[in-house]
């Protein structure tokens, strides 16, 4: 990440980096992760793209800041559109937490970008699958981020995907054992408190949605059913891939993320 620079939003600072030419591309991480996940599928994405990704408030070196919602990160994010001048062509792929940030900015300022592409994201979470964020919210505050890791790459990878990369395991508990906690539990509470239903029909943004078919987090048949609730969207399940196709399937997502844009034609 050495060629990542900051922006100011209300006096906090926000890490981003952007590479590539062409349309341009603005990429959202998931809570589990920070801007580096997108390693993978950068080469292949800045082919086509002008590729912005970014890291949430208090992730990587972005300042925390006291969001309560996901509507206040969607909002976050739409001051970083405006404040780094990228144009209402941009398209918007976020994974995990990033979708759901993305599929609330579409909500709220569906205007200010083109396409909607969302991974591994579902309309509200069950009562039962709200309570796990709860825990870690908890856990965190009163243990550190040590005290989640193993958890969140439970969540984050299969049994078999983490047998097989231990280092890709590694890489991704060290990056998130620098998240800043008190963020951390924040978003942790904003997501067992989202519940878009009532609200997906305001969407005008042509929508992709993706979904790991290993996925428990947010399994594929509860995106599924999101997907049925965005006028238009299309759906796609990513084969042998949990809650992370950037590290897990880079080039098949590379690939729907392409294909749903050229088929558009908007490359």
């Amino acid at each position: 990440m050495s060629n990542t620079t900051h922006i100011e939003i209300h006096g906090a600072n926000v890490e981003y980096e952007q590479t590539g030419s062409g349309p341009h591309l603005f990429l959202l991480h998931s809570l589990l992760t920070d801007l580096s996940v997108f390693d993978s599928v950068l080469p292949a994405l800045t082919r086509s793209f002008c590729v912005t990704r970014v890291n949430l408030p208090g992730y990587g070196q972005s300042m925390p800041r006291a969001l309560t919602s996901v509507a206040d990160y969607a909002d976050h994010v739409n001051a970083v559109l405006d404040k780094l001048k990228l144009p209402p062509e941009t398209h918007v792929f976020g994974n995990g937490f990033g979708a759901f940030v993305a599929l609330i900015l579409a909500i709220r300022h569906g205007e200010r970008f083109n396409r909607l592409l969302i991974a591994d994201v579902v309309a509200a979470f069950p009562e039962p699958a709200r309570m796990p964020f709860r825990v870690m919210s908890e856990k965190v505050t009163t243990s550190g981020m040590s005290a989640v890791l193993d958890a969140a790459i439970g969540r984050m990878f299969p049994p078999a995907f983490q047998a097989a990369h231990p280092d890709e395991v590694s890489l991704r508990k060290t990056a998130l054992s620098r998240v800043d906690a008190a963020s951390f539990s924040r978003a942790c509470l904003a997501l067992a408190n989202l519940d878009t239903r009532t609200d997906l029909h305001h969407i005008k943004n042509a929508t992709l949605v993706m979904c790991g078919a290993l996925d428990l987090t947010t399994p594929p048949a509860l995106a599924a059913a999101l997907a049925q609730g965005i006028p238009g969207a299309q759906y796609q399940e990513i084969a042998d891939s949990g809650h992370c196709p950037m590290v897990e399937q880079p080039a098949l997502l590379t690939a729907y993320i392409e294909d749903f844009l050229r088929r558009a034609k908007y490359l």
